[in-house]
């Protein structure tokens, strides 16, 4: 299976703090992983390395490497503007654009130039089946995505990185803010959606994790400490830590 993005020694820094204590990571392409672990331990963080969002924060020093298409995405030739199209990224509350779901949808493509109504149409139509929620919003295209429900917006706003076409998803618990109704129907597509996408997810749902991803990486204090593929890390994990945080004795 091959590797589609990799972590080797990665450390980051909020001012003298270390969160994230020399990761190597590697990321099978077209698989479902599952980052786990308590509040505070790094894995948001470390998720936010892979697209360069933490370049937005203050004070933050990076060393390590992430390699991608086999290149340093901390290289200062990379634009970042280009990789966060390839490597797109869903939010734990839904953030749509306060426009109509159509403008949601073809935001990045605009951006990018694309005039042709056809084109548009059809990138909107096509990413707003993959992200399960055509059907529910094909009547009301031109009205605004703020008049959606929470699972709706969600899944409009994974529409809106779909019509980009990553092969990327970073999702930094895109359910949480969910009831169960919408999350089931935000795992089920995302288990469709790994045929033609490598998905990242950051989650403290056990359940979750345990249910949709092919590997699972558990955090602790800013270290990895086991990673392996999810029915193992779940039934039979190697390292006591993780045991004890799948059981819930702490966490």
């Amino acid at each position: 299976m091959s590797k589609i993005i990799t972590s080797k020694d990665l450390h980051l820094y909020y001012g003298e703090k270390e969160a994230l204590k020399g990761i190597d990571l590697a990321f099978t392409k077209g698989e479902i992983t599952a980052m786990i672990g308590p509040s505070g331990c790094g894995k948001s963080t470390y998720l936010r390395c892979l697209n360069r969002m933490n370049d937005l924060i203050p004070n933050v020093t990076i060393t390590g490497s992430i390699v991608y298409k086999e290149k340093d995405i901390y290289s200062p030739k990379t634009d970042t503007v280009e990789l966060r199209k390839q490597i797109g990224m869903v939010f734990q509350q839904p953030n749509p654009f306060p426009f109509s779901i159509y403008e949601n949808i073809v935001y990045g493509l605009k951006l990018k130039g694309e005039k042709d109504k056809q084109k548009l149409d059809q990138v909107v139509e096509e990413s707003l089946q993959a992200a399960s929620v055509w059907n529910d919003v094909k009547d009301k295209l031109h009205q605004s995505a703020l008049s959606l429900s929470g699972g709706q917006q969600q899944r409009v706003c994974i529409a809106r990185v779909l019509a980009v076409n990553p092969e990327i998803i970073l999702m930094d618990e895109p359910t949480s803010a969910l009831d169960p109704v919408s999350t089931g129907k935000i795992e089920n597509m995302l288990l469709q959606l790994k045929e033609n996408y490598t998905i990242i997810i950051v989650t403290h749902n056990m359940s979750q994790a345990s249910r949709i991803s092919d590997r699972t990486a558990f955090f602790l204090q800013g270290e990895l400490i086991e990673f392996d593929k999810t029915k193992k890390i779940f039934l039979d994990p190697a390292k006591q830590e993780t045991e004890d945080y799948i059981s819930g004795k702490f966490g």
